[in-house]
């Protein structure tokens, strides 16, 4: 996409104004993803100069977010490359971050007050998400709502700020929008969750059913330990390693209780009422990419 590739030359244009080399040799090592906020930004308000910045800002922000996670997490590989932290060490992983971060919020001060509210509010929101998320691996959650809160602000709200703010930026309305970015990033997340029990671990790139060993109780995880009728047999298998007949258990009770065919069915309604709130916007593109998102192989 050719978009994208002015996106990318836009965060080399930011990063050169920094006037140090160690951080665009940094940015070279860093591997680009789906860009799937920047993806969103541009089938909302277009391709132009206002809406190039604001996505190489959204991305930089993102990118900042995942030099953290990946130092939290302890991981050695970012979308199938060295992490950054691999390479060298935790702290130019952390302290790089922190460059891209303020480099993007001092872009973002230059731009529509709106929209600069708007995304680093979410910010805010992304690093609270990120602590949830570390304190709920501490025991074993059974609160729905605590999942969805942690969601929302982990992965959902970049997303939603992201739209919100390209409807601002093209004048359009600003509230169905956000309400498309937050389901989209829900539902994302949701879906993601799934897949690490529906796929194998070849397709994953990682670990299938790697979530529950690292202590994370997902959307179907939940709606199961609400079901079964074993609750103690489930809890101790928490962070534990899987043998390959504790996973078939899961897997059978999963299916029995109809958590996963449910919990497929909570990420489709959400697809499904932000394809609702979009549906007057003649915006096509942005039905079928939550079409395919929520219509996909499980």
């Amino acid at each position: 996409m050719e978009e994208l590739e002015k996106v990318k030359d836009k965060i080399k244009d930011f990063i050169l104004e920094c006037k140090d080399e160690k951080s665009l040799k940094l940015l070279d090592l860093l591997p680009t993803g789906k860009m799937l906020r920047s993806k969103l930004i541009l089938k909302i308000a277009g391709v132009n100069e206002e809406s190039i910045k604001l996505c190489a800002i959204v991305e930089m922000i993102h990118a900042s977010s995942l030099l953290h996670d990946d130092v939290i997490d302890e991981a050695d590989t970012r979308r199938g490359k060295p992490s950054i932290n691999a390479l060298f060490d935790n702290k130019t992983s952390i302290m790089f971050g922190d460059v891209l971060y303020s480099k993007a919020f001092t872009e973002l001060s230059q731009m529509n007050k709106d929209i600069a509210y708007t995304v680093s509010n979410a910010v805010t929101l992304l690093s609270i998400g990120e602590m949830l998320d570390v304190d709920l691996t501490d025991s074993f959650n059974t609160s729905y709502e605590k999942y969805l809160d942690m969601i929302y602000k982990k992965t959902a709200s970049l997303i939603e700020a992201s739209a919100k703010s390209a409807a601002i930026l093209s004048n359009k309305n600003r509230e169905k929008y956000a309400l498309y970015g937050r389901n989209l990033g829900l539902a994302f997340q949701m879906i993601d969750d799934i897949l690490d029990i529906t796929q194998d671990s070849a397709t994953l790139g990682k670990p299938a059913m790697l979530d529950f060993v690292e202590g994370k109780v997902t959307i179907p995880y939940l709606l199961l330990y609400e079901r079964v009728e074993d609750k103690k047999r489930l809890q101790s298998l928490y962070k534990k390693s899987l043998s390959k007949e504790e996973e078939a258990w899961i897997k059978e009770q999963m299916f029995e209780t109809k958590a996963l065919k449910d919990s497929i069915n909570k990420a489709k309604d959400l697809g499904n009422e932000a394809i609702q709130a979009v549906k007057d916007e003649n915006n096509e593109s942005l039905v079928e990419i939550m079409s395919a998102m929520i219509n996909r192989e499980f």
